[in-house]
């Protein structure tokens, strides 16, 4: 819950609250939480947030004119909007682990629901932020109180071709746009800063959508150094409020554990992680089948000493040698089973590790490839874990959406292990 705030100031019909603070570690809860500290102001039936770079981060309404008084917009850190949707979507927290579903505006959730920023009620919210944005342009500051004027001036000066700018800085230091977060990100509400040791990927497999197109390459030292003095220069203020780190790219993994440890022991200095009102540090990075079957202990022990709990996602996709041939993964069904033993071994071995794997999900896979993930799932476990969650990744035909949700069920009714479907979230 918001724990405190300082004073509130009116103006004119417009309530203003220069610093705000949120609760301080994330948690999996039904109702509108806010994290962090932050600004806020609030307009008739609607409240603007901002965060303490002065940037937008939501906006939510309440009553006429607002879809659902649960539900918010918010802003990414690649300049991107997401709509959090809660009501509408039965069993929302079975198919995502998560009580609000992340609601993108390009296509990655079709399974959910029609797209939220169709509605006239979003279009309308992004219309009054528009004139609020006006509003405070035109206000004369000099007879405000400093906060106040302050937070002001910080909002005035971030708009529409601030916050472009800024995305493109993110993307210019990292080398590009992160065409997908790990699913485990939703821990924390895909809050991460992005740092890239490594670029492209082994495979490059046919199916995927979110591919470089380029071999694995490694990044040096004094290059990821670089990102991460940039990336503090350029989250700024709002730093405090981060406590997670996404290694980049599609196989960090691969890197090797000299690499991981460093680069995240620097990020963790460098961006004061120590320092973030936000409390438990997450570390996330995507691994191949071959980076996970090379890794030895060692690696696992030193990714378990780091000060972060750590989330491993594997692309599995599937067990079955039909299937794997269907969507041209250069893998066989043998190292599918030693990958996925493996995940579980790790899984059992180091509590600050947690591995987990995605499946592909589509109408026009083989008929024997969800019975291959249940094979691994079911029959090869004795009971069911709790940790090393599966991900279904949703390809572009995934059928008859009742279907689909039946088939689910289904399947996660079944498995014995915890079963969601894969959101693609960029940054």
């Amino acid at each position: 819950m918001e724990t405190c705030q300082t004073k509130t100031y009116q103006i004119d019909d417009l309530q203003v609250i220069p610093e705000k603070q949120g609760a301080d570690h994330y948690v999996k809860i039904s109702y509108p939480f806010r994290y962090g500290r932050f600004s806020e102001i609030k307009s008739g039936n609607y409240t603007f947030q901002f965060n303490l770079n002065g940037e937008i981060k939501s906006i939510q309404g309440r009553g006429i004119g607002w879809l659902d008084a649960a539900e918010w917009l918010k802003r990414t850190a690649g300049n991107d909007w997401v709509y959090f949707a809660a009501g509408g979507y039965t069993g929302a927290f079975d198919f995502t682990g998560e009580y609000y579903v992340p609601c993108l505006p390009y296509d990655s959730n079709g399974i959910f629901g029609h797209n939220r920023f169709d509605s006239p009620e979003v279009t309308g919210a992004f219309e009054l932020w528009d004139n609020l944005r006006l509003r405070l342009n035109d206000l004369e500051t000099s007879r405000l109180p400093a906060a106040v004027a302050d937070f002001v001036q910080r909002v005035v000066d971030m708009d529409d071709e601030a916050l472009d700018l800024r995305a493109q800085m993110l993307h210019d230091i990292i080398g590009g746009p992160v065409s997908v977060l790990p699913p485990d990100t939703r821990h924390v509400e895909y809050d991460v800063i992005p740092l890239n040791i490594a670029d492209g990927c082994l495979y490059n497999c046919g199916f995927c959508r979110v591919k470089s197109g380029h071999g694995f390459k490694l990044r040096k030292k004094g290059d990821i150094n670089q990102q991460l003095h940039d990336l503090r220069d350029l989250y700024n203020k709002d730093l405090s409020n981060y406590h997670s780190l996404f290694l980049g790219q599609h196989d960090a993994l691969f890197a090797g554990a000299d690499l991981i440890e460093f680069a995240a022991i620097q990020a963790f200095e460098v961006l004061e992680f120590d320092r973030s009102f936000m409390k438990a540090p997450k570390l996330f990075l995507f691994g191949s089948v071959d980076a996970l079957l090379r890794a030895e202990d060692t690696l696992f022990a030193r990714i378990n000493a780091l000060p972060f709990e750590s989330f491993i996602n594997i692309g599995l996709e599937s067990a079955d040698p039909e299937t794997l041939k269907q969507i041209e993964k250069p893998l066989s069904r043998d190292k599918i089973l030693q990958a996925f033993n493996k995940m579980m071994d790790v899984n059992r071995r180091f509590p600050k590790v947690e591995v987990t794997a995605n499946f592909l999900y589509g109408a026009d896979l083989p008929d024997t490839h969800l019975p291959s993930i249940l094979e691994l799932t079911r029959n090869s476990l004795p009971h069911f874990h709790s940790k090393g969650a599966i991900y279904l990744s949703p390809l572009e035909n995934i059928g008859p959406i009742p279907e689909v949700k039946t088939r689910f069920f289904d399947l996660k009714s079944l498995c014995r292990l915890p079963v969601f479907f894969y959101l693609i979230q960029r940054l």
